[in-house]
């Protein structure tokens, strides 16, 4: 009997995230030069042609100018949470690179919203085993958080990225003209992920967002840029740089408030966005760490303060659901979906977190109460 054979391999990934203006202005070099003379699928999302009509023609007349080599005319498809409810848009995509004969060596490049990101990136993940995938983000939520993830996937039986992959893409650019077209609640959503992120990681960037409330509610440009920057920079790095970019451990440590989040968009059959969802969740987190002498009050108001200055609700009927059973379901969900034992990051003080292994029922339904008799108010 022979003994067992292990081997320690690492495979190197290189994150590549770009930030621009007008990244299909013809003298924008950065598209051109990441795909070359290699083939190309592009893939957008309807929701983005709705609101740019004038984006085909710009993607053509940078195809021509470039010499880039496209298999067809950009193929438009459903975006949003609707994308990801079943496989269609997956099926399509794939189809597309069956029948495109994109190769190992070719690219999709996927332009759309977060949830579009996630099924165009899982297509690309699983055709071949990987086909190189470049992501525009075209949303401040999917600029500042998702679409510069490393993540991809769609629902399955009632649950959030049931079914997905861990898949860096080769590139993510960020173009700052997209979020132009956005109304104020597109705008809005993503900003939840910088008050989030400011809280795990950095609590200058959390008072800085705390200072600029009135601009960022206005939907100011030049700082809403900044803010997308800062926030896609501290969730690139955490992925790069904390060791365990793939979450092979029990811990999420940039999901604060989201395994009620997540919930709450099934159970709102998602008449609430993400980033709504996800500001309730945070909120909800925020006072369970006050409640179990994590964080301080002073600290709690700060927060909840924050997100209702940026336009946030920070209440929805689901978390009093039948007395809050599903809600607490979340909590279940939350840890089968990496395994083992119910990990959760919460906040000790700004910019300093900590790992929880259990929440107690009661303390989570106290923190759902006083969220009710705060919005009534």
């Amino acid at each position: 009997m022979h003994e067992p054979l292990e081997l320690d391999f690492s495979v190197k990934y290189k994150h590549r995230i770009y930030f621009t203006e007008g990244a299909f202005g013809v003298t924008n070099p950065i598209l051109s030069q990441l795909i070359g003379s290699s083939k190309v699928l592009v893939v957008v999302d309807v929701g983005l042609i709705t609101a740019q009509p004038a984006l085909l023609a710009e993607i053509g007349a940078y195809v021509l100018a470039h010499k880039l080599s496209l298999t067809r005319p950009p193929y438009i498809l459903t975006g949003g949470e609707a994308c990801k409810s079943d496989d269609k848009v997956v099926q399509q995509v794939l189809s597309a690179i069956e029948a495109d004969k994109i190769c190992r060596h070719s690219y999709v490049l996927a332009i759309g919203g977060g949830a579009f990101l996630d099924a165009v990136g899982f297509a690309a993940a699983i055709a071949h085993r990987g086909v190189r995938l470049i992501r525009m983000p075209t949303t401040t939520l999917s600029q500042a958080d998702g679409g510069v993830g490393v993540k991809n996937g769609i629902n399955a039986f009632g649950k959030k990225n049931f079914t997905g992959t861990f898949a860096p893409p080769v590139a993510v650019v960020n173009d700052t003209d997209f979020l132009s077209s956005l109304d104020p609640r597109g705008r809005r959503d993503g900003l939840v992920e910088a008050v989030k992120v400011s809280i795990l990681k950095d609590a200058d960037f959390f008072q800085s967002l705390e200072g600029q409330t009135t601009e960022l509610a206005k939907g100011d440009k030049t700082i809403l840029a900044k803010v997308v920057h800062r926030s896609a920079e501290l969730h690139a790095r955490h992925i790069a740089q904390a060791g365990d970019p793939f979450e092979l451990g029990s811990a999420r440590p940039l999901d604060l408030g989201h395994w009620a989040a997540h919930k709450l968009e099934v159970l709102t059959a998602y008449r609430l966005s993400h980033g709504e969802a996800v500001a309730i969740g945070l909120a909800l987190d925020i006072t369970c760490a006050r409640e179990i002498g994590l964080f301080s009050a002073a600290l709690t108001e700060r927060v909840l303060t924050l997100l209702e200055k940026l336009g946030f609700n920070l209440y929805a009927d689901e978390l009093h659901l039948d007395g809050g059973r599903p809600l607490l379901q979340g909590l279940e969900e939350f840890r089968e979906h990496l395994g083992g034992r119910l990990t959760l990051v919460l906040p000790k003080s700004l910019g300093v977190p900590t790992q929880i292994h259990e929440l107690d029922a009661e303390v989570i339904r106290r923190a759902a109460d006083e969220l009710k008799t705060r919005a009534a108010r």
